[in-house]
């Protein structure tokens, strides 16, 4: 008895968080999404500090790069239990049959680590600025094989993609990566150009691309929303990149990005406002071809005008042409404007929500 109390006491005391922050949960909205989010954060904490200890023993038997697939698993397992949330996977067995190959996945946010979790396949490292070698993560990013990337010394940095490229055909290793390097969380589908660097590592490696696409889940969480429900994954035949030279690798990087982009269109869940407004567009669209002999009949109108109005008209159409070329001009300007504010409010996300590694690498980060 003495046996099952010391066995299920720690458990009860480490349950009790848990059982707060769902009640916290249940009584507002707002409650809710901070709730789960000090699970989910909570989870990859409480992974990441046994992480050490998996990553000890892995590399002390000589499986290393299987300490990714490990501690991913584990995470998975508890968040998804914890937080009620599915990854259904489909085209999974791509992931095997391309061994090795070069992942490439789209990023919205810190809840594409769960993704990472559900299909992280074995003997499978990430990528990594080199900087992050020397903070706490260091130890156990280097135990796991992480392969670091001198981005401050393009000489190092190509000398560490000849080496990730030799050691993955050597050794069988698969590398994951998210090529947009910054998180694209938005409520209609959308992805942004993808970084060069694993497009080198691939063609010079001559190993195939694996695209994955996860489904466009701002429904399920974005600031203010963290629900429960199912997260659609495809991963997409694998890319060859045997016979390609780098001066391939602006073609490959166009074909790989308009084939996740169709992908992510095709399985995300269309917002109701983007719906909406697609219906009205088709249904102007549709008016217009229906009557294009009544636009004809009022043009005719306007021009059949008496003779005695002709210099009146003439007047009229004077004082409105300057008046459209007013307007012409404002719009244009106005076009500008908003074009210049886009362009600044992209330039200052992108800037401002980049990620740990330019180049793709997992990580972690708030949704905006």
């Amino acid at each position: 008895m003495a046996l099952l109390v010391s066995i299920f006491k720690p458990l009860v005391y480490l349950s009790l968080p848990v059982i707060l922050l769902q009640s916290i949960a249940a009584t507002s909205k707002t409650g809710k999404y901070y709730a789960r989010q000090t699970l989910y954060v909570g989870t990859m904490v409480t992974v990441a500090a046994c992480s050490i200890f998996f990553a000890a023993g892995l590399s002390i038997v000589g499986r290393k790069f299987d300490v990714n697939y490990v501690v991913a698993k584990t995470f998975y397992l508890l968040a998804r239990n914890v937080l009620d949330l599915q990854v259904e996977v489909e085209g999974q067995e791509h992931l095997e049959n391309a061994r090795p190959g070069v992942l490439m996945a789209n990023h919205q946010s810190m809840l594409d680590i769960l993704v990472v979790g559900r299909l992280m396949p074995k003997q499978t490292s990430i990528m990594s600025k080199k900087s992050l070698q020397y903070t706490p993560l260091g130890p156990f990013m280097t135990m796991s094989g992480a392969i670091f990337i001198d981005r401050g010394n393009s000489a190092r940095a190509i000398q560490s993609l000849n080496a990730a490229g030799e050691l993955m055909r050597t050794r069988r290793i698969s590398l994951w990566m998210f090529p947009e390097g910054t998180r694209t969380s938005t409520e209609v589908p959308d992805m942004r150009p993808l970084k060069k660097g694993g497009f080198h590592l691939a063609v010079q490696s001559q190993l195939p691309i694996i695209p994955i696409v996860t489904e466009n889940y701002w429904r399920l969480y974005h600031r203010g929303v963290f629900d429960s429900g199912v997260i659609k994954v495809r991963v997409l035949p694998p890319v060859p990149t045997a016979g390609l030279a780098t001066a391939d690798i602006p073609d490959l990087i166009t074909r790989v990005r308009n084939q996740m982009l169709e992908t992510l269109r095709e399985i995300s869940v269309v917002p109701s406002s983007q719906a909406s407004q697609t219906r009205t567009d088709t249904h102007t669209q549709t008016e217009q071809k229906k009557d294009p002999e009544g636009e004809k009949k009022q043009e005719e109108e306007d021009v059949n005008v008496d003779e005695g109005g002709k210099s009146s008209e003439t007047g009229a159409s004077s004082t409105t042409l300057e008046s459209e070329h007013a307007s012409v001009d404002a719009g244009e300007s106005s076009v500008s404007l908003v074009s210049s504010a886009s362009a600044s409010t992209r330039s200052s996300g992108e800037n401002g929500r980049e990620t740990e590694e330019d180049e793709g690498m997992i990580l972690v980060g708030r949704p905006t």
